[in-house]
């Protein structure tokens, strides 16, 4: 199903997420109790006794070094505050006693306490009296039951003797659905965390998945899929030249429309023409067969229930071994060479080297649109098996046919003196060969329609009647001719007729 897929997986994943997470956050604000809670914790504890056994050097003026019996004495800073969630009332504290907390010092005994504020907390002063419970005994302090609103405290300035600094303290005492626990500090340049752990955990996550969304949606190919993807099964013949173009867009199709199969056999285009008006003939009024059968130029006369699709224009060059320095021939010494008028390329300026004609058999769209465009007439009989001795030592030139175009390629690559023809590909030649101009103009796709290069045809794709709207024989048709056909057919050496440039070219052929 199209809609599973990971970018919608992802995406429904964190919309649950993020739905349950607010539902889960308003369920805990209503269903959760919220903590009371009063927190502590020392902010100073300083030695300012006479007493230097502790290895800290001690200096003392005025009241400190007048006050007696305060060889050990220490000051601790306590700050007492609200750090919960909810404010805390006297009826709050727990303890049967008048007063609500109790702190205590360790090993040290309580010589004086002094109770400070901050701005704007003046009212928390009235509750700490003796009457409320505040007292000293010994190393303890009782605390009276003061309201606090959250985030409110208050602190204790303690002068203490009897111990050394760092011995415990803590302060004791119930607070209902609460508690009362020490708290840590904050340094100077600590900041509070925004967000709580819960918070920053979904926040997290809600992240990874949107990132993960993103990641898919960037990476994953975009490209839309062809129009009107058909199943079934088809079959391309003909044109060997015309093959690596199909090849590649059949295999792009397959890919993106499931349950296609497309299978690319070349035989040459007059092979592939005689083969589909045979399959045609077979299936009579079941239909159109699922063959398409391509054709470097038009079908030659006979074939009345073909139906043709203009699909590119191609261009061909002649080829010739790299023994042979020419880069340019004028046509008529081409149409000398093939009738075996000039028979060694000593003739034309060249090396003492005989000139081999490497063809296509006659099955070749190649070769007919050579002999057509070119020659203006049929190539001489085939003299040769290999391609470099005659069988026949009448002959007047040394001629051999081949069945595709890599062979003729690979032979003229490999034979002194060899000239062949092949379509003009985007790609590397094979080493040892290269391809001339004709009449100082060069095959090329840029200057198809302006240049007199004769050496060009019009590639067709044949059917056996009209194929169904809703066959894959009339969507691929379709494809090759458009869209993502076009940029292949460009990269591939030809000019797609569904251009404007291609329209006017392949109207004028």
């Amino acid at each position: 199903m199209e809609w599973f897929s990971a970018e919608n997986v992802v995406a429904v994943l964190t919309a649950v997420l993020g739905v349950l997470a607010s539902i889960g956050v308003l369920w805990y604000e209503r269903r959760v109790p919220r903590r009371k809670r009063i927190g502590y914790r020392v902010q100073m504890d300083t030695p300012i006794g006479s007493d230097v056994s502790q290895g800290r050097a001690n200096v003392r003026l005025g009241l400190f070094s007048e006050t007696p019996e305060m060889s050990d004495a220490t000051l601790v800073l306590l700050r007492v505050e609200n750090d919960g969630s909810q404010s805390i009332v006297d009826s709050d504290y727990t303890g049967r006693e008048m007063h609500g907390l109790t702190a205590e010092f360790t090993g040290r005994t309580v010589r004086g306490v002094a109770v400070t504020q901050p701005p704007g907390a003046a009212h928390l002063m009235e509750h700490f009296t003796a009457a409320a419970g505040m007292r000293l005994s010994g190393s303890l302090i009782r605390l009276p039951r003061v309201p606090l609103n959250r985030g409110e405290h208050f602190k204790l300035l303690v002068l203490l003797t009897g111990a050394d600094v760092g011995s415990p303290i803590r302060i004791t005492g119930g607070i209902r659905d609460g508690e009362v626990t020490v708290n840590r500090a904050a340094r100077p340049d600590d900041k509070p965390p925004l967000f709580g752990r819960a918070a920053r955990l979904i926040t997290v996550t809600l992240t990874v998945c949107v990132m993960a969304l993103a990641a898919i949606i960037l990476v994953r190919d975009d490209t839309p899929p062809p129009l009107d993807c058909a199943r079934g099964e088809l079959r391309v013949t003909g044109s060997t030249a015309f093959a690596p173009v199909v090849r590649e867009l059949a295999a792009t199709y397959m890919k993106e429309c499931e349950g296609s199969r497309i299978e690319v056999d070349p035989h040459g285009s007059n092979s592939g023409i005689r083969e589909l008006s045979d399959e045609g003939a077979r299936a009579g009024k079941s239909g159109s067969p699922g063959l398409v059968a391509l054709s470097d130029g038009p079908k030659p006369p006979g074939h009345p229930e073909l139906r043709e699709t203009r699909v590119a224009v191609s261009l061909f060059s002649l080829v010739v071994n790299d023994r042979v320095p020419v880069r340019d021939l004028a046509l008529a010494d081409i149409r000398r060479i093939y009738a075996g008028e000039i028979r060694n390329w000593r003739e034309l300026g060249g090396p003492d080297l005989e000139i081999l004609l490497v063809s296509r058999d006659a099955n070749s769209g190649t070769r007919e649109v050579f002999q057509r465009r070119v020659l203006d007439r049929n190539e001489p009989a085939q003299s040769s098996r290999d391609c470099a001795t005659k069988d026949d030592p009448r002959a007047p030139v040394t001629r051999c046919e081949l069945d595709g175009t890599d062979q003729v390629l690979a032979t003229v690559a490999r034979l002194d003196g060899a000239l062949g023809y092949s379509e003009l590909r985007s790609g590397s030649e094979p080493r040892g060969l290269h391809r001339i101009a004709i009449d100082g103009a060069h095959p090329s796709v840029d200057t198809i329609g302006t240049s007199p290069y004769p050496y060009r045809e019009i590639e067709y794709a044949y059917t056996y009647g009209r194929p169904p709207a809703d066959s894959l024989a009339s969507s691929f048709l379709g494809y090759l001719s458009r869209g993502r056909g076009q940029d292949v057919i460009h990269i591939h050496g030809h000019l797609p007729c569904a251009t404007p440039r291609g329209l006017r070219v392949c109207g004028e052929d």
